[in-house]
Parts: structure tokens; C-alpha cells; sequence
């Protein structure tokens, strides 16, 4: 039974065609192949127009085109109306691309005999982010790529085949062993073999957990805005280190939400014995890495994190981790504003 979750309609160029063969195409200005020409690519989308009642939004699957993405692909799941222009031969007349288009999209560095194919791996790709489309919602969430990072392997019955055997972990039955099975072998696959896409992932999900801490000398932080921050990128309450009893004690009155401490190590005898320390420096600091560097580290690592920020960054000498920098120029950098960058670099969904 349909029910009419998605529609697709194809419409012909040949219908808008000119002369008893209904011809679409001419031949290149200058030399060169055939090209489908600008009027009928324009009556044809004129058309669609007016039987929905709205342009449609236009993508063009080219060579020429941004390599397709699942960024992209939620992008145009967002919109009403979708036209994708199948080109064939040389392509389709540039005007017509400079005035109508919206986006030219490249399925990859391969040449193909038409557009039929690329569009429909983008109706493919956008039907299964449609409510309804996928059996079960959670799958599209952990699918490759939604995300960020690669899926983890899969196996099926029988548990051993050709002197190979499921890993012990998935036929244990303890589903938090499983999970965190998953998320490591998924960080694993990516980092293995498509490095590049690290960029793009939230690493949060993969963390046992995160935890900020703000070296302060004063109680001019904006504490309050730092703590939003925290709980937007769901870091918990932030950590205050303060040396000064009497700047603990103005601090504690001042924001009750955030947890004042007196020394990072206090901070660290409530973690985890293995938790990571990322040191975040405002600008480029000698041994210090590339916030992608650190990103990837933390994604290796998998276990409990905490971040440090310093009002006077000479204090991260005091104490091992290691030193991720959020610009390579001189820059001064409001606290809360610092954190919120390198959360989102860390944490930020795609």
C-alpha cells in the first residue's frame, strides 16, 4: 500500500523539444560535442513550476559540481521541492546553469553516459532521511557518514565461517560492551581509512565523558556564560580552578553552577585514572597541535576528557597533557567565547 511519504515525478525534455525531432540539443559554440540547449531546459523547468506552484529548488549533477556529501544530502532533504537536471553528451548550455541552477553536485571523478544515475543516488540518499522511508529511524542515525565517522563492522550467522569468527564481544549479550565495541571499532575504521573525515565528526558519543576547567586569577571570567556553554555541548558543570582562598570563596558565592576547586589536581583525582588532559591555548604555542591532531587523539583515546583553559596560559606548564591551539595568530580571545570554539571543534555536530 502507498503511502505516499515521497513523490518522484520524471519529466521528459523531449516534450519541450523543437521540430519534428523534438530536438534538445545543438552543437558547441567553438567545436566540441553536443550540448543540451538553454529554452528547453527552461519551458521544461517553467513547467514544473507551475504544476507545483513554487520553483522547485535545482541541482545540476556535474563534473564540474561539489563533491556530494551527506551534509549536502540533508541539506536538500530540508527542501519542498526538488529539480534534478539530467545532462547528457557535453553537458547542458552554461546559461541555463548561471541563471537557474542552485547547486552543481559531483558524485565523484568518474565520467558516466547521463545524469540519471547521480540523480538517482540523490533521490536514494535524500528518501531515507524522510520520516517513515527507514524501518527503524535510529538506523539512519547510525549509518556512515550521518555522523561523521565510518559504521563499524557487522556480522550475521554463522558465527564462524571459513576459519573466521564473529568477535567474542557481540555474542556476549552485554549490550554496554557491545556499544562501546561499536563506537570503538567505527573510530577505528575512520581512522584507518578515511582520516579526513575526523573533521566532520562530534567526538562526544565516543568519549566516556567530558569535563572543562578554567585555570582563573580573578573573578572577572564570565563564569555564567561558561557554563552555558559547557551545558550547551553537554560538558556538565564546569571546574574552576582558583589558587586564591579568598577568589575561591567570592567565586563560589557568585555562581553556585560552576565547581571551584583548588588546584587542577583536585580535579583530576575525581576522574578517571586514564582521563586525557587537553590543554587549549588561545594561539599557537610551541609542542602545541593542530586542533584536528587533538581531535583524532581524543577519538583514539575514547575514555574520559578534560579540557583546560587558562586566563595566563603559563600555567599549563604545571601539569602533563597535551596542548591543542585554536589560531595560529596572536588573538585575544574572550574565555567564554574560546571555550565555546574549541567545544565546537571537539563536540560540535558536524
Amino acid at each position: 500500500m502507498s503511502r505516499e511519504i515521497i513523490g518522484v515525478k520524471t519529466v521528459d525534455l523531449r516534450n519541450f523539444g523543437r521540430g519534428n525531432y523534438r530536438q534538445i540539443d545543438d552543437y558547441a559554440f567553438g567545436s566540441g560535442g553536443m550540448v543540451i540547449a538553454a529554452p528547453q531546459l527552461k519551458e521544461a523547468l517553467e513547467a514544473v513550476t507551475s504544476e507545483i506552484g513554487a520553483r522547485p529548488y535545482v541541482v545540476y549533477p556535474s563534473p564540474q559540481g561539489a563533491l556530494i556529501s551527506q551534509e549536502i544530502i540533508e541539506s536538500l532533504s530540508k527542501q519542498e521541492n526538488v529539480a534534478i537536471i539530467c545532462g547528457h553528451y557535453e553537458g547542458i548550455d552554461e546559461r541555463f546553469v548561471e541563471k537557474y541552477v542552485d547547486l552543481e553536485v559531483s558524485i565523484g571523478d568518474c565520467v558516466l553516459t547521463g545524469g540519471e544515475i547521480p540523480a538517482m543516488l540523490i533521490v536514494d540518499a535524500m528518501s531515507r532521511l524522510v520520516p517513515g522511508v527507514v524501518g527503524k529511524g535510529k538506523a539512519v542515525i547510525e549509518d556512515s557518514f550521518y555522523r561523521g565517522i565510518l559504521d563499524n563492522p557487522n556480522y550475521t550467522r554463522p558465527a564462524m565461517w571459513e576459519g573466521l569468527e564473529v568477535p567474542e564481544v557481540l555474542t556476549s549479550g552485554n549490550e554496554k560492551e557491545i556499544s562501546r565495541w561499536r563506537r570503538r571499532e567505527a573510530v577505528r575504521r575512520t581512522l584507518t581509512r578515511r582520516p579526513e573525515l575526523v573533521s566532520r565528526a562530534s567526538v562526544r558519543e565516543y568519549l566516556s565523558g567530558v569535563n572543562v576547567a578554567v585555570i582563573a586569577e580573578t573573578e572577572n571570567i564570565n563564569l555564567a556564560g561558561v557554563s552555558e556553554t559547557c551545558r550547551a555541548y553537554d560538558a556538565g558543570r564546569p571546574y574552576i580552578v582558583a589558587n586564591d582562598r579568598e577568589v575561591r570563596e567570592r567565586m563560589k558565592e557568585l555562581y553556585p553552577e560552576a565547581k571551584i576547586v583548588g588546584s587542577v589536581r583536585k580535579i583530576l583525582e575525581r576522574l578517571d585514572d586514564d582521563a586525557l588532559t587537553v590543554k587549549v591555548s588561545g594561539t599557537s604555542r610551541k609542542n602545541a597541535l593542530h586542533s584536528l591532531e587533538a581531535k583524532r587523539i581524543c577519538l583514539e583515546h575514547g575514555g574520559e576528557v578534560l579540557f583546560i583553559f587558562a586566563e595566563n596560559e603559563e600555567d599549563f606548564e604545571n601539569f602533563a597533557g597535551i596542548t591543542s591551539y585554536l589560531y595560529d595568530e596572536e588573538s585575544e580571545i574572550p574565555m567564554s567565547m574560546k571555550i565555546g570554539i574549541a567545544l565546537d571543534r571537539f563536540l560540535g555536530k558536524r
